[in-house]
């Protein structure tokens, strides 16, 4: 049997102008669980990482000796979040007036846990109605082309031999995702796993003759209280 070990990257910055960068916590993030799967004994055979600058540097950081060096997957991009807030959200808030609060209340927060709470709800409904179909453009990718290129590098790692165990360095939405279709759950199921995934979680499937099976999702152990973030 072989191992895939999903991780999410180090916390970025979403709330800034460049929301594509580790923060100082996620640097911190990405070298604790690269030294705690070391330190647990795990030899990867492979370890992939997605395009956005916050994936290729945690794999960077947790990057240990012996390791091979990680090589791009460009499917293991996250959904297009800056798109869905910059392209979507006023063509919903146009046309749905609940939304419309939503953003009116995410507006007035400056700061701390109230913002990320009013945030949180905003990116709820905005996502569900573009994983619905509903809500499109062209400058964003749809829920399809985000669910079809995921399946497929999920597809091309179960096809690798026995005994690999890869690392894949890369966001909740994907880690949602492969989780769903593992489990051959509902599209929605992903949303709603996606939303729990924490920064430098790790989560592990067992592949091989064929099938793939969850063995545990959102592992935050390796990481002291101070590092465990979501967001």
């Amino acid at each position: 049997m072989s191992e895939l070990i999903l991780i999410r990257h180090g916390q970025a910055t979403p709330f800034e102008a460049d929301t594509d960068r580790l923060s100082p916590l996620g640097e911190q993030q990405a070298r604790t669980v690269g030294a705690a799967l070391h330190a647990a004994g795990v030899r990867p055979t492979h370890v992939l990482h997605g395009p956005l600058v916050r994936q290729r540097r945690s794999a960077q950081l947790a990057h240990q000796d012996g390791w091979p060096e990680p090589t791009l997957d460009a499917r293991l991009a996250e959904f297009d979040g800056d798109g869905l807030v910059g392209h979507l959200a006023p063509l919903l808030a146009g046309r749905d007036p609940a939304f419309a609060a939503l953003a009116d209340e995410l507006a007035a927060e400056t700061g701390g846990p109230e913002r990320n709470r009013a945030f949180q709800k905003y990116l709820e409904a905005l996502a569900a109605a573009w994983q619905a179909g509903t809500l499109t453009d062209s400058q964003v990718e749809p829920w399809s082309e985000f669910r079809a290129r995921v399946r497929a590098a999920l597809a091309d790692v179960l096809r690798l031999g026995g005994g690999s165990t890869v690392l894949a360095f890369t966001s909740g939405g994907v880690i949602g995702l492969t989780v769903a279709l593992a489990l051959d759950a509902p599209d929605a199921s992903a949303l709603a796993l996606n939303w729990r995934v924490k920064n430098a979680s790790v989560t592990r499937l067992t592949f091989g003759g064929g099938r793939v099976s969850l063995d545990s999702f959102n592992e935050t152990h390796h990481l002291p209280p101070d590092l465990i973030s979501w967001r």
